[in-house]
């Protein structure tokens, strides 16, 4: 069927609804607004997210997985939909009290997360997608 070493990847696709506001402290809102617009508004915003969990590595020849379709959907659920499902951002997520709540920055938080659950063997690249038009792709670099 396949050979020895064959490289394969997996996607499992997930979606969290939450609430942030992008900000710099250090500006006026007068800045904030200039720079991020009406994300910058006082009493926040939300979005639906969609993400795309891709996994890359070598096919177990005992399983035939790169990695355990259910395990990533649990690992899923545990390190991301519960934590950011109907939350806002800045307030329910410590880590965002004190780092800007971008695409960039959730997406880099998430590949975190989620890179400390999986073998150091394996690659993993995260699409977040903020809207249908803007999304970004982490990989760890």
């Amino acid at each position: 069927m396949y050979q020895k070493n064959t490289i394969a990847t997996i996607n499992r696709k997930g979606y969290f609804s939450a609430a942030h506001r992008l900000y710099n402290n250090h500006w006026d809102y007068k800045k904030n607004i200039e720079i991020f617009g009406k994300c910058a508004h006082l009493n926040y915003h939300g979005h639906n997210y969609e993400y795309i969990v891709s996994i890359t590595g070598k096919i177990d020849p005992e399983t035939g997985f790169v990695f355990n379709l259910q395990k990533l959907k649990s690992i899923l659920s545990d390190e991301i939909e519960k934590l950011f499902d109907h939350k806002n951002i800045n307030l329910d997520i410590i880590e965002f009290s004190s780092i800007n709540p971008t695409i960039e920055n959730i997406v880099i938080f998430m590949w975190n997360r989620i890179n400390k659950k999986i073998s150091p063997n394996l690659k993993l690249k995260i699409t977040l997608h903020e809207t249908k038009n803007n999304f970004v792709e982490y990989d760890g670099k």
